[in-house]
């Protein structure tokens, strides 16, 4: 097995460190919609001014440059309100900073590829790990204008990396490049607009501890009533005292309104956000807060009560129950989801598949769920798939991000914990080596369900490929042990498997199969099988029933 990779070691993954909660701000008069659009366009256009001054710095910003600017706009808005937007663009220059790393990463996994496509013969066959060479000339003369398209592209993308520049579009570089396929989009001119104004402003404050409510710029007070501190140049639509706005709209946070409301009571900081909804023409009013780092548990620990093994694919989760000695127990659970559709869908369709995952968790009873630790970034190129395009959309379709953010979030609320494995030869793996052993005919399995008990076993810290043979193996979730060898027990030593010190009866003996002793005669001194005449008849069936101890069938 020499080919075979080393495979990471397992972990816990660190639960989240933040909380967002999210009302809607109704019955707002026509008076405060106009300050909230006024207020949000006038600091949009500050942002907008700012990311621009950052992106000219390049590499040469320094906590002086960052100072000179938040001066500049302090004189403009507020104090607050400059140290907020200038957290933000510098936020949003660091995750474009990120972008393009991944972005040149991905160019040079291309352009390796091509090269070694490229110095090929024609018509090479490949293997499953590495690609072989093109079919034609045609096409090789086409992918050597690729490398050279790509080639240009990574050096450009260096290029820009190495003098600090980044391209950033406030407001999204998707809905702009909407507003030259409108028709396709099926908007207008003015809803496309409208849309792309409310997607520019700026209106945001960060949380201060020790202030009045955790927020000095955009406070909340535990009644629910929401009030602004005004820019200075807006300070006349002011309706109560230091420029201060305060809307008719109360908010009551329905979930985790509790922890919010003794944050806020204590003066501990809370950050908020207003944003309008425009293809529903709903305003918004979301609150955020940091949480203290929460202590992993330890493997061991996540390992104690079992584990569930998740496989994730581009339409539904296939989980395995195991027990702590890595058995599978039960039988296998499919959970659905659809990724057609807006984004809006996609997320509610990982969210339910997630809680009934979790649900599910929970009512078995164990402390842990394993779920691989997916990366499809140098998967996904054209160069090495190649012609298989519905492939390159399936690994695509994936959500692996979102999933392992959503999924440590959500599972810590109930005290969860997740442990990541390595991906490497789950599937082929489980297919292997317990697919055909746990097929019963009442019991479906398929490569994906195989493929969650070789990662629940791995999370477990138990060989996915274990020395005894899963069908043997899976006597242990009857309470037995695994029989010696067929000729003599001394030959392999002990058992290979033992039951756990807990399990009733693992000592006992098997019952017998029918109602006579083990190696005695049948009640009716009748022979159960009559000697064959031929090896090409076979004889009438028993009459004998096999007796099904009511003892073995508890599990």
């Amino acid at each position: 097995m020499g080919g075979v990779r080393k495979l990471a070691t397992s972990f816990v993954v660190p639960g989240p460190c933040g909380v967002a909660v999210r009302d809607r701000l109704k019955h707002l008069t026509p008076q405060d919609e106009r300050v909230l659009r006024a207020v949000g366009e006038h600091q949009g256009a500050l942002a907008s001014r700012d990311l621009k001054a950052r992106c000219a710095d390049g590499l040469e910003h320094g906590a002086d440059t960052w100072a000179a600017r938040k001066r500049e706009l302090t004189a403009l808005s507020s104090s607050r309100i400059a140290g907020a937007i200038t957290k933000a663009t510098h936020d949003q220059w660091a995750l474009s900073r990120r972008c393009q790393a991944a972005y040149i990463q991905s160019l040079a996994a291309g352009i390796e590829m091509l090269r070694h496509r490229l110095s090929l013969p024609l018509g090479e066959k490949g293997t499953k790990r590495a690609a072989g060479g093109y079919r034609s000339k045609n096409e090789w003369f086409r992918k050597s204008r690729r490398l050279a398209m790509l080639e240009a592209r990574h050096a450009a993308a260096v290029a820009d990396r190495q003098a600090g520049r980044v391209r950033v579009v406030r407001g999204g570089k998707r809905l702009l490049n909407t507003r030259h396929h409108l028709t396709e989009a099926r908007l207008t001119e003015d809803e496309w607009q409208q849309r792309w104004e409310a997607e520019r402003w700026f209106l945001a404050a960060d949380g201060e501890s020790g202030k009045r409510f955790g927020n000095e710029t955009i406070r909340v007070t535990p009644d629910g009533e929401v009030s602004i501190r005004l820019p200075a140049p807006l300070a006349h639509l002011a309706n109560t005292r230091h420029g201060r706005y305060i809307l008719t709209a109360h908010i009551a946070f329905a979930h985790r309104g509790a922890e919010w409301g003794d944050r806020i009571a204590a003066n501990r900081a809370v950050a908020y956000r207003i944003h309008l909804d425009v293809e529903r023409g709903r305003w918004y009013l979301t609150a955020s807060w940091q949480r203290p780092v929460v202590q992993t548990v330890p493997l061991e620990t996540a390992r104690a009560r079992g584990m569930i093994g998740v496989d994730t694919n581009a339409d539904h989760f296939a989980a395995y129950r195991l027990d702590r000695h890595g058995n599978p127990i039960g039988d296998p659970h499919r959970f659905d989801y659809d990724l057609s559709g807006t984004t809006t869908h996609r997320d509610a369709q990982i969210r339910h598949a997630l809680t009934r995952l979790i649900n599910w968790a929970k009512c078995v009873g164990v402390a842990a769920i394993g779920i691989e630790d997916l990366d499809f970034t140098p998967e996904k190129t054209r160069e090495k798939h190649g012609r298989r395009k519905r492939f390159r959309q399936l690994i695509s379709g994936i959500p692996t991000g979102k999933l392992k953010a959503r999924l440590v979030s959500m599972a810590a609320e109930h005290g969860l914990s997740v442990v990541a494995v390595d991906p490497a030869y789950t599937s082929l793996w489980g297919a292997q080596h317990w697919q055909k052993p746990l097929v019963t005919p009442c019991r479906k399995m398929s490569r994906h369900d195989a493929a969650g008990i070789a990662i629940g076993r791995r999370a477990l810290g138990h060989p996915v490929r274990d020395g005894v043979s899963p069908a043997r193996t899976e006597l242990r979730a009857w309470g037995r042990s695994a029989p010696p060898p067929h000729d003599r027990s001394d030959r392999a030593g002990h058992r290979t498997v033992q039951a756990g010190p807990g399990t009733w009866g693992r000592e006992g003996t098997r019952p017998p199969a029918t109602d006579r002793p083990p190696g005695g005669p049948s009640p009716s001194g009748k022979r159960k099988r009559e000697t064959s005449a031929s090896n090409t008849v076979r004889d009438a069936p028993s009459t004998q029933q096999w007796v099904q101890d009511s003892l073995m069938c508890t599990g």
